[in-house]
């Protein structure tokens, strides 16, 4: 553009004239702004949550229930028959009873402390109630310390408030609890359940997901060698890789014929469960890129209008200019710079409104605080989406004929 060739003066008065317009159509770019830069962080935020991985094969996993209706039900031999049962059967990797699902949204929380005492800090952890063979069903990393043995393992009754000596922790909840030791070091460190029950961490694996995908501290996990044997049981089935699909159906009806004393719920994938736990952040996303989209619409179409309605009023104008000598290029010029004055206006307006609700926001709701490109691209986008928009009027006035365009209605 040959900004020798621009005239401000004529450019500023042409658009006080209509200077109603010009501030209604700044104040939507402003509002947009504001609007659609924030909704992008906040859309960024979900979607990362959504993506984050768990530390877990979910590919190859899925858990159903079995819950006991028989008098006769027995709930300790019934787990014992139905993992060796699934262990068994071709196409499964490896199988576990547990206490809760990762990501499932229903699970058990404590706290452990580092030293006794209620007046010491406690660190909340989900409670995953397992046995050895949890760290290879679940396919989670041993990186630092030893598995659990057949014989750490023991049986935790509905009137039990036992807890076993020995645990394995994620690396998050061992970094929070003693921050100045690698993983390494943090075997053999105890820590205390319930204040003041003694347990000694013996593994930490890389990373595990609690079952609420809302919790700050969702890689907080603590692994306990227990299986829990009350009215109902869960059980997590790994299966070989590709036959996760497959093998649900022939597990299900597997166990249902094993024992007509129960019956066989809840059978579901860990795609499904992530599906289900993480619906309301998918579904406000979706929200947010609809609403972001009908006000780019409707601001392209706020600019167009005041573009379209200003060459129509002005097509004598433009007529006189170009008998005096005015270009196309120079006409098209000259609502190009109207345009992205009028633009421009609006988008610092809108930068100011933009940190200020972000501002707001990161107070009162935790929100994601905007990176330091998150402005500067979301007023370029919107000069940009200006320019497109006022291009077809612009390019429509430069095509008036000068001799139509004077003549006297």
């Amino acid at each position: 553009m040959d900004l020798s060739r621009i005239e401000l003066g004529p450019i500023i008065r042409a658009a006080l004239r209509n200077k109603i317009g010009a501030i209604l159509i700044a104040l939507q770019i402003a509002f947009t702004m504001t609007v659609v830069v924030n909704s992008w962080y906040m859309i960024s935020e979900r979607l990362a949550l959504v993506e984050r991985p768990s530390g877990m094969v979910e590919d190859e996993l899925f858990h159903v229930v079995s819950v006991g209706i028989g008098e006769q039900f027995n709930t300790q031999s019934a787990i014992e028959e139905d993992l060796d049962l699934l262990r068994r059967t071709p196409g499964v990797h490896n199988a576990i009873t547990t206490n809760a699902i990762p990501l499932s949204g229903s699970g058990w929380s404590m706290g452990l402390r580092v030293e006794p005492g209620e007046d010491t800090q406690s660190y909340g952890t989900a409670i995953y109630m397992v046995d050895e063979q949890a760290i290879d069903t679940m396919g989670v990393e041993l990186v630092a310390g030893r598995n659990f043995a057949a014989s750490d393992v023991q049986w935790r009754t509905p009137n039990s408030s036992r807890w076993p000596d020995l645990i394995i922790v994620t690396e998050t909840l061992a970094a929070s609890m003693f921050p100045d030791l690698a993983p390494e070091a943090v075997i053999g460190q105890t820590v205390y359940i319930e204040n003041t029950k003694p347990q000694q961490i013996i593994g930490v694996v890389k990373k595990l997901h609690a079952p609420w995908v809302q919790w700050n501290n969702i890689e907080h996990v603590t692994l306990v060698p227990q299986k829990l044997a009350v009215g109902s049981s869960r059980y997590l089935v790994r299966t070989l890789p590709g036959q996760r699909d497959t093998m649900m159906p022939e597990i299900e009806a597997r166990l249902a014929d094993a024992n007509a004393q129960r019956i066989v719920m809840n059978m579901r994938s860990m795609g499904e469960t992530r599906e289900q736990s993480y619906r309301l952040d998918e579904g406000l996303s979706k929200l947010l890129i609809a609403v972001m989209t009908v006000l780019l619409f409707i601001t392209a179409v706020g600019v167009l209008g005041l573009a379209s309605f200003s060459v129509r009023r002005r097509t004598k104008q433009i007529g006189t200019r170009r008998a005096l000598g005015a270009t196309q290029s120079d006409v098209l010029r000259y609502f190009l710079v109207e345009n992205a004055m009028i633009t421009g206006a609006g988008v610092v307006l809108g930068a100011v409104m933009t940190v200020g609700l972000n501002i707001v926001l990161v107070d009162a709701m935790s929100f994601p605080k905007i990176d330091w490109v998150g402005v500067p691209l979301g007023m370029l986008g919107l000069l940009l989406i200006g320019q497109l928009a006022v291009y077809g009027p612009a390019r429509h006035a430069c095509r008036v004929s000068p001799a139509v365009a004077t003549r006297t209605v």
